[in-house]
């Protein structure tokens, strides 16, 4: 009998964990929970809420789902992993507590800070005078985060003591994303890059580096987002430079969690900087990375299933990449990442190539838009420069009035 898979969430990085998984000789089913309309040519669909622990946990019992991998970092953070492995169930993802390396930015840098990682220096505050005082103390650039899940939106690098000041009145005074504390950093200047390693206790498994591109608009101008645009693998990022991550920052923390009693089992993400040649941590997050799981498995050769299988257990397994660069390109709502619209209908998906879908919904036989980012078109090519322009060639076979994207996404390294 082949392998039940439940993928948990409806984005784009689902979709393409979906996309792996399909490609796997283990796997009869996958089932994804809620899915998208993308997600709906690959798996099978179930209306069941990411927040909804209690359904999801009797869907994955009632059907005899052999393994569940969770997507967002909503259900992490709120213990469906200590639910699931409660019941006996096989869950690939971190613990409420160790979840906490994303869903706590303070206990992040802290657990940091106590084992020698390399980060930018930091204070804490929940008071909105202190914290200004502080801010208008030092120099600007200044990063200012928010201290809990915010969605990918909770990060503001202000250039001036004005954005700083906006910054930390929404922050802690408007509570925009809900009541919390501030983590103010030193800003670190330099390309930025994204190491995931699959991590079961002191066992890592490695993934290939992507880069992602987090401001809205070309040039690297605008709000920050969830993410505009990644590719894979990233020139800049040798391998000397990927065993030091790997070496000084990714095993250090997944051995720093297990010697405080928060072991680590799931996706630990670094979102790292080269500052001054030097890996750096800007962040962590305890899940997939989206939308750079969209560019980096469809380079994985390897079985996506085994590959999950093995890190449950804390099993060997030796990864095989393609040689070929991955490039996507995120097509999201007019306004995003503030107020934007839904429902309007997209054309010419079938001309487009492998689009993951990231936030869609299909009534009557067509294709809608139902989130801030919707689309992203992925391209695979021996250059990154050709898998850019194949990339730019299916963004451009889509017709959607309601949709921006970015024309740059990969343009300086290509």
């Amino acid at each position: 009998m082949g392998k039940k898979v439940l993928v948990i969430g409806g984005g784009g990085r689902c979709h393409a964990i979906v996309d792996a998984l399909s490609r796997s000789p283990q796997v009869e089913k996958v089932y994804a929970a809620p899915g998208n309309a993308g997600i709906a040519s690959q798996a099978e669909c179930v209306p069941i809420s990411v927040s909804d622990i209690d359904a999801l946990l009797a869907f994955a019992r009632e059907n005899g789902i052999d393994l569940t991998v969770v997507g967002p970092e909503g259900p992490l953070a709120a213990g469906i992993v200590d639910r699931f492995r409660a019941e006996g169930l096989r869950i690939f993802g971190p613990t409420q507590s160790a979840t906490r390396i994303e869903s706590s930015k303070e206990f992040a840098k802290d657990l940091m800070s106590r084992h020698g990682v390399p980060t930018a220096s930091y204070r804490t505050f929940s008071d909105f005078g202190e914290a200004l005082g502080y801010v208008k103390s030092g120099p600007v650039p200044v990063v200012i985060k928010y201290d809990g899940l915010a969605a990918g939106k909770g990060v503001v690098v202000a250039l001036t003591y004005a954005e700083a000041e906006d910054a930390l009145r929404d922050m802690l005074l408007d509570e925009c994303f809900g009541q919390g504390r501030v983590v103010i950093e030193e800003f670190l200047n330099g390309p930025e890059f994204s190491f995931m390693c699959l991590v079961n206790g002191r066992k890592l498994y490695p993934l290939a580096i992507a880069r992602d591109h987090k401001r809205a608009f070309d040039n690297d101008r605008g709000p920050n987002t969830g993410g505009m645009g990644a590719y894979s693998p990233v020139p800049f990022v040798t391998d000397e430079i990927r065993e030091t991550a790997l070496r000084t920052i990714l095993r250090p923390v997944a051995d720093a969690m297990v010697e405080e009693g928060v072991p680590f089992t799931g996706v630990l993400y670094g979102g790292l900087i080269l500052h001054n040649g030097v890996p750096k941590v800007i962040e962590f997050n305890a899940r997939f990375g989206d939308p750079e799981t969209e560019v980096v498995l469809p380079r994985l050769e390897s079985d996506f299933y085994a590959l999950l299988d093995a890190a449950v257990d804390g099993r060997d397994f030796e990864t095989e990449w393609s040689e070929l660069t991955t490039l996507g390109i995120v097509m999201a709502a007019k306004g995003y990442p503030g107020k934007y619209d839904k429902g309007y209908v997209v054309r010419g998906l079938e001309n487009a190539g492998k689009v993951y879908h990231m936030g869609t919904v299909e009534k009557e036989g067509k294709i809608l838009t139902a989130g801030g980012r919707v689309l992203m078109p992925v391209a695979s090519a021996p250059t990154l420069a050709e898998a850019r322009a194949e990339a730019m060639k299916a963004v451009n076979a889509i017709d959607c009035s309601g949709l921006f994207f970015r024309n740059d996404i990969g343009a300086r390294e290509a």
